[in-house]
């Protein structure tokens, strides 16, 4: 086949080339003139005609030349040519000297390379007639083309691909799928090389191509996309026009086929069995089904619904919207004793119905559902459950209230114990009986006190108190007349001297604790006391008020300033109380407008003349004084206490210096001068010492009775300070070592008097002498400052002479 057709392009190529040789010499005749030969025939020389000029024609050569020998391509002439070679014939420009060569002697041209009209269409060349001799030109020089003759090499391509399509399943024959292209690089202006023709390879039975357009379209109108959903067809390009050694290529279509709503959801079984206990809350899942839709995407969006009324009231159908599956929760509470098995008709639907495919059947399906409800061990039920009761606030104790009823909702039927949940009755004022349910009341009941009382019953299986239930009762205390009414507040009111008869003083209202069913109904009249009464009258006016009126012209407030009005109180009952309230009126001056100048009692003096407004005042004055003053009285205790704070760190702050001197000898009342005559007890230091004298009595001496002298410090050489001053050398390492302690540079040590004191010291002070040792004479020299002190010691050692007596 491959030798065929080399065979027929070779014919075909040489019949071209005789084509064009013919053409040229049809040219070059028109150009030279009809009868002239070539240049330099004789025939021309003969007839004296000489013509000056290039002569040739356009050229042609054919691309992709296989031979062996360089292409002729044509020839340049000058007119001026003898034929001699006296001329020199040479071209310039796109491939001259490479692609093409020139005979300098015959002009003629030939092609050594195989050209490609797909690279490069024409050439563009200069030619030029020179004198070989001189090498100047003997013609202008001038422009050709040298143009590539197209031949049948390339295939149509499809530049385009992979193609990629889609088409909806179903759709009718002639849908347009979409369009492929496909390009062919020959000459569209030369031949049929360029014509493309379109035609299917494979996938013919399902589709179709349009020969000049290149659109695919459906072949058949029954494609399913749960059958097959992709196509691979392939399609092919040949150029000339689909002729006889064209040539051709292809390309492979992807067709894709889309979903359309065409197919009904299906449950996978007619029934589904679940299982629940009776326990189980509202809004439990009891369990999933799904119904299967072979399409894909949206077309596969259903609902579910409960299609028979007893599945509507027990349980509820939702759609989970992720997963297409059908949720049946309980929407009821489930009774195993009632009812053991319940059957739900379910159905599926889709949500979005295509009404071109509606004729293919109804889009919907539905299956059966079985709930076995599981029997558990539940707590007793209160029946009927009202959970309000009345009493009478009256009632004994341990009258009956009501009686609740709770029982086993379990087959078993076990007997049930009743108790009272004391969290809601701490004081007992409630009991139940544990057997019969029973509530009586367990203490006096006080509608004032508590019209309502909240507790909780519980209810349990007597052999299993675990299992509880719980009911909230509500009592009522019903009201009884057992409070009289009183009046509404300690009345108290003015009358004015010049009062006339029948003027109201007074508006009586009363209160009554207890609240009736038909309502309050108080009547007023005066206390069986007050009958003798002429000054005031009382009159009921029937809206369960009273008033007051005067009954006598003026009042006289020296005469009696105050009276105290019984007024008697009675409630409708029944049984009727009553009692028994006092109106208290002053007598008081007023002006002529009527206005209360005073009274005998200023306490309502103050209460009449001043608004409430000025009462407001006065108060918010007073309280503000008290605030001030517990401020101050803070301020100075917080003073106080950092004062206090201050000399606790240093006692050496605080220097108390008293300057006050006596007031001489004749002062004796300003200081209690027994005090000077108290004198230290040494006897039994003294008795410790052995020492004897005038004033030693021995161990039957009374001590109370033994008098002393002032004592007078004496050194002894005995006494050892090393103990102090260990102690002294101590506390000064420790406030050396220690950081924080003030640096107190002054340290005074006084541990004892010194001894070169020309006047003896007066200080009692450790004082080991008795006063028959001391002579206080020598103070009457001392001034008369001292005199009423040597008196004093004088007289005191006179005292003790005459008790040694």
């Amino acid at each position: 086949m491959a030798k065929g057709l080399q065979g027929f392009w070779r014919a075909m190529l040489l019949l071209f080339c005789a084509l064009q040789e013919l053409g040229s010499w049809a040219m070059h005749t028109a150009v030279e003139g009809p009868g002239l030969g070539e240049p330099g025939d004789p025939a021309l020389l003969a007839g004296g005609r000489v013509k000056r000029g290039w002569v040739w024609n356009q050229f042609f050569v054919v691309e992709e030349y296989t031979g062996t020998e360089p292409l002729y391509v044509g020839k340049i002439h000058s007119d001026s040519d003898e034929g001699d070679g006296s001329i020199k014939y040479t071209i310039s420009g796109e491939g001259a000297g490479t692609i093409f060569l020139i005979d300098e002697i015959t002009g003629d041209i030939h092609a050594t390379e195989r050209l490609d009209r797909e690279q490069k269409t024409f050439y563009t060349l200069r030619a030029q007639a020179r004198d070989r001799q001189t090498d100047q030109l003997l013609e202008p020089e001038s422009e050709f083309i040298i143009k590539v003759q197209d031949i049948n090499d390339s295939e149509p391509r499809f530049l385009e691909g992979p193609y990629i399509g889609s088409v909806a399943e179903l759709s009718p024959v002639g849908t347009s799928v979409m369009q492929v292209m496909a390009s062919d690089a020959d000459d569209p202006t030369y031949g049929s090389s360029a014509r493309v023709v379109y035609s299917v390879l494979e996938g013919e039975q399902h589709f179709t191509v349009d020969s000049k357009t290149g659109v695919i379209r459906t072949a058949v109108a029954d494609l399913d996309r749960e059958t097959q959903d992709r196509y691979e067809v392939v399609i092919r390009a040949t150029d000339m026009a689909g002729q006889l050694g064209g040539l051709s290529g292809s390309t492979t279509v992807t067709i894709v086929v889309t979903d359309v709503n065409d197919n009904p959801p299906r449950f996978p079984q007619k029934m589904y069995q679940f299982s629940i206990v009776e326990t189980a809350p509202v809004g439990t899942a009891i369990g999933r089904v799904k119904a299967e839709d072979s399409d894909v995407g949206e077309n596969t969006d259903m609902t579910y619904q409960v299609k028979d009324e007893e599945g509507v009231e027990m349980f509820k159908v939702t759609t989970d919207s992720n997963t297409q599956e059908a949720v049946i929760t309980v929407q009821k509470p489930l009774d195993y004793e009632s009812k053991k098995v319940h059957t739900v008709v379910v159905e599926a639907l889709n949500k979005f119905v295509d009404p071109r495919f509606v004729d293919l059947g109804t889009f919907r399906d539905q299956t059966i559902v079985r709930v076995s409800v599981l029997d558990v061990d539940e707590p007793p039920e209160f029946r009927p459950p009202s959970n309000l009761m009345e009493v009478q606030e009256d009632a004994h104790v341990g009258s009956i209230v009501g009686v609740v009823t709770a029982l086993d909702p379990d087959t078993a039927n076990h007997p049930v114990r009743y108790a009272i949940d004391r969290s809601t009755d701490t004081e007992r004022i409630f009991d139940i009986d544990a057997n019969t349910g029973a509530i009586v009341t367990g203490k006096v009941l006080d509608r004032e006190t508590a019209g309502w009382h909240n507790i909780t019953v519980l209810a349990m299986e007597a052999d299993n108190h675990s299992q509880v239930s719980r009911a909230s009762l509500r009592i009522r205390i019903l009201d009884v007349n057992d409070n009289p009414p009183e009046l509404a507040t300690p009345y108290e009111t003015a009358v004015c001297e010049d009062a006339k008869p029948g003027q109201l003083i007074q508006t009586i209202s009363v209160v009554d604790r207890d609240e009736p069913q038909s309502g309050h109904r108080f009547y007023f009249t005066l206390a069986p006391e007050a009958t003798n009464n002429h000054h005031f009258s009382l009159l009921d006016i029937q809206d369960n008020t009273a008033a007051v009126h005067t009954q006598r012209v003026g009042f006289n407030r020296q005469e009696q300033d105050v009276y105290l009005l019984p007024i008697l109180v009675v409630d409708s009952g029944p049984p009727a109380l009553s009692s028994t309230g006092t109106l208290t009126i002053r007598v008081c001056g007023c002006d002529s407008s009527g206005a209360i100048q005073s009274c005998n009692s200023t306490a309502f003096v103050v209460s009449a003349t001043l608004s409430p407004g000025a009462l407001i005042a006065l108060l918010v004055c007073v309280l503000i004084l008290v605030v001030l003053v517990l401020l101050i009285l803070t301020l100075k205790r917080h003073h106080k206490s950092h004062l206090t704070s201050e000399d606790d760190e240093d006692m050496r702050d605080n220097v108390i210096k008293y300057n006050d001197e006596g007031g001489g000898e004749q002062d004796t009342e300003a200081y209690d001068m027994s005090a000077l005559r108290s004198l230290y007890d040494f006897s039994e230091i003294k008795a410790g010492d052995g020492g004897g004298g005038p004033g030693d009595g021995g161990p039957g001496r009374n001590p109370a009775s033994e008098l002393h002298a002032l004592p007078q410090w004496v050194q002894s050489p005995d006494l050892d300070f090393s103990v102090f001053r260990d102690y002294i050398c101590r506390k000064v390492e420790q406030a050396d070592e220690d950081l924080s302690v003030p640096p107190y540079d002054s340290f005074q040590t006084y541990a004892f008097e010194g001894s070169d004191s020309p006047v003896p010291s007066l200080s009692s002070i450790n004082t080991w002498s008795s006063g028959s040792e001391q002579d206080f004479s020598y103070l009457g020299g001392w001034g008369p400052r001292f005199r009423q002190l040597a008196a004093l010691y004088a007289g005191r050692r006179g005292e003790e002479d005459s008790e040694e007596s």
